[in-house]
């Protein structure tokens, strides 16, 4: 066992069970909650869940957390998500807590149980107050006094269950805005009978929530609470109140007492890439030494050097990590083993595991797509060890190249630069993508331990791959920018993002960029920098402030009365991002973190205009033409010093002719494949996939996105 993270690694004896180690893998819906409807009428269907927990407990995680389950039909977050209300679904669990206790590393499982209440996506909805979520397309039916009454028995009936089904004990979700935060904060509880009104009165739900379940299950069963400790709410809940209910809880009967940071409907980044690591571990901290049972704190801790260091200050008991674990199930295992280079860290994009879930799709994850897919996706050695050349050293061919390796094949890697990473070398250096960092040092890890021959700086031609005599060639060959047409294409304030962002090209103070699809918004964020600072995404007192947090945490909510200090246009005078579109900017983000990208660009004082027809540049600047939403249209003259080109991509295949004419099976992946979009999460998964049977496809293998019947329904529904 290594001993750099001694604490982390520590046992956590809480009397009736031990815990192997300090971490505890948070909750996340990732859809395998939910089985697939023909199993589900038979009481089974959790088998994929039951292999991805299999795979953490592998890993030797000390706690785990499924998705949110349900204690009644109204708590579910959609129609057909999963409950927890008799015993033929306990049943179905077994498959799922026998899995990781079969195992026998004495990794435990604990279910969450979550009521989406105000936030959920059906019409049965319900909350404290008859208040309609910002987020919500449902305005939710005030529970009554004797509805209250029976959810609590319905919370304690779930636990029970739970217990029933294999379980080492519940998560109850009591932060991020759920049902029993609604009735916590005055913002949502606005009853005035003994459920609302007075704080005593608005924390009755939880406290009789954990009786009844500590009643129902037992003294050997673990009880962890997730209290909302930052609400990030202007009338959320003030840190005396935090300290009352974290007590009352104590004696009420938890286990343990969990993080929670945020409401979904904060308009508060609180775990994307943008978030330092380790941003709210203050939180849990301030409260230690007020309660006695074990605190975990959450959020952006994504190495196991920033857990140490957080177990060390005193922050915290335990860490919890959740996408982290997503990245790599053996993310624990691999730290005992003094092998942390190895670990394939999480990146929080959050592209495959939240913004998934919220598209109605089963979650996985950017830098591993094994995750969730454990059942499907399966990577054996080879019977057929073949010759195989990848040409071009970006996310796809790095995956394509790594995964084959693994497997027994021979491979090949060409890269005309310098180093490894395409795209991702542009990308690391945009402020709020330096995570992106460690995805680059993994591969370069991955490449070494699976031998792969990788030739750097080698522009490699199709007659050099005939001669290779290669079983199959991979091209990743990525994307070139596409050019502008219009007059003045050719002129000096012409530059592409790859001239800003590869070859260093300086812009003027006055800057055009077009072209507001991601690649726009980075450089937007990238010129917009001040090199003299660090940027907000790793400096944890930067990043509060920018974003109006209270770090002594004495106001309500950590956020009440607290001016953000809005970031600037750093070393320029005037920028503008411009689309064609007349939607609004960034649609097409991610959907948990375009809104963030928009906020930033705003709140720096980027102009963005939409409806845009380009028409000339030349010396006076951007000539264009703008339709607004009614149909008119309007000339000017946008007075820049620079037009930075986003505006699209073309795909690099100029070798598949020649190589197909030569009879050499050509494989297509990346950005070689479909270059509407850079798109990591597609080249990663689209490569592994080929690479896990790439000596048993004959032809071109049809790449498909994921799907689930959970997003048909959402489809349906017209909630997508």
């Amino acid at each position: 066992m290594s001993s750099k993270y001694g604490l982390m690694l520590k046992p956590l004896d809480l009397g009736f069970t031990t815990i192997r180690n300090r971490v505890l893998m948070g909750s996340m819906h990732t859809g395998l909650e939910e089985p697939d409807m023909m199993s589900g009428l038979f009481g089974g269907g959790l088998g994929k869940m039951a292999a991805y927990f299999a795979e953490r407990a592998k890993g030797h995680v000390g706690i785990m957390v499924t998705g949110g389950i349900a204690p009644n039909s109204e708590g579910r977050v959609a129609p057909m998500a999963a409950k927890l209300t008799k015993s033929s679904e306990a049943k179905a669990h077994k498959e799922v807590t026998d899995a990781v206790h079969n195992v026998g590393s004495g990794s435990k499982i604990c279910m969450q149980i979550l009521h989406a209440g105000r936030y959920a996506y059906h019409p049965m909805a319900v909350s404290a107050s008859a208040i309609q979520a910002p987020i919500g397309p449902f305005k939710p039916k005030e529970l009554s006094s004797a509805d209250v009454q029976r959810t609590i028995a319905d919370y304690a009936q779930c636990a029970a269950l739970a217990r029933e089904g294999g379980y080492d004990g519940v998560e109850v979700m009591g932060s991020e805005g759920y049902l029993i935060n609604q009735f916590i904060a005055t913002h949502t509880n606005k009853r005035t009978d003994e459920w609302g009104g007075a704080y005593e009165n608005r924390i009755r739900l939880p406290l009789e929530i954990v009786r009844a379940i500590r009643e129902k299950t037992g003294p050997d069963f673990i009880i962890i609470f997730r209290l909302s400790m930052l609400d990030l709410m202007n009338k959320g809940s003030s840190w005396e109140e935090v300290v009352q209910l974290a007590q009352a809880l104590e004696k009420a009967g938890v286990t343990i007492i969990n993080t929670g940071i945020g409401w979904h409907e904060a308009r508060i980044p609180t775990i994307a890439t943008c978030v330092p690591r380790g941003a709210f571990s203050f939180v849990t901290e301030k409260l230690k030494p007020h309660v006695t049972v074990p605190l975990v704190t959450t959020n952006r801790i994504n190495d196991p050097g920033v857990a140490e260091k957080i177990l060390a200050d005193g922050h915290a008991d335990m860490v919890s990590m959740a996408r982290p674990l997503l990245a790599d199930p053996h993310f624990v295992l691999k730290a005992e083993e003094g092998r942390a280079e190895d670990i394939n860290t999480c990146i929080a994009c959050n592209q495959a595991c939240l913004d998934h879930t919220f598209q109605g799709l089963n979650a996985s994850c950017l830098v591993n797509p094994y995750a969730c897919n454990e059942t499907e996706l399966i990577s054996k050695p080879t019977t057929k060890v073949q010759n195989i050349a990848v040409v071009g050293a970006g996310p796809a061919g790095l995956a394509a190249a790594t995964t084959a390796a693994s497997r027994g094949h021979k491979v090949t890697l060409y890269e005309s630069e310098a180093e490894i990473g395409g795209q991702f070398n542009m990308a690391k250096l945009v402020p709020g993508k330096e995570e992106f960092y460690e995805t680059l040092r993994y591969f370069k890890r991955q490449l070494e331990t699976t031998k792969v021959d990788v030739r750097l700086n080698t522009r490699v031609s199709a007659q050099d791959l005939v001669a290779g005599k290669y079983d199959a060639v991979v091209l990743a060959t990525g994307v070139a920018p596409r050019k502008l047409t219009l007059p003045g294409f050719d002129h000096k304030k012409v530059v592409s993002y790859v001239d800003v962002l590869k070859h260093k090209v300086q812009v003027g103070s006055k800057v055009a960029i077009i072209g507001a699809g991601g690649i726009g918004f980075d450089i937007a964020e990238f010129i917009t920098h001040d090199p003299a600072h660090a940027s907000s995404s790793t400096d944890i007192d930067a990043f509060v402030k920018e974003w109006g947090i209270d770090k002594s945490n004495s106001v309500r909510g950590g956020v009440d009365a607290v001016q953000p200090a809005l970031p600037s246009l750093g070393p320029r005078a005037q920028v503008y991002l411009l689309q064609r579109k007349t939607s609004k900017h960034g649609a097409g983000l991610g959907k948990t973190t375009g809104w963030i990208h928009r906020t930033v660009l705003k709140n720096k004082g980027v102009t963005m205009i939409g409806g845009v027809s380009y028409d000339k540049i030349d010396d006076a600047g951007l000539h264009i033409t703008v339709k607004n939403k009614k149909g008119e249209t309007s000339s000017q003259v946008l007075d820049v010093d620079s037009v930075i080109v986003c505006a699209g991509q073309d795909p690099l295949r100029e070798l598949q002719a020649d190589l197909k004419s030569n009879g050499i099976q050509v494989h297509l992946v990346g950005g070689a494949d479909v270059s509407a979009e850079l798109d990591a999460k597609r080249a990663i998964d689209q490569a592994t996939r080929l690479a896990v049977q790439i000596e048993s496809v004959q032809g071109e293998l049809k790449y498909s996105p994921p799907s689930s019947m959970m997003n048909s329904m959402m489809n349906m529904m017209g909630k997508k």
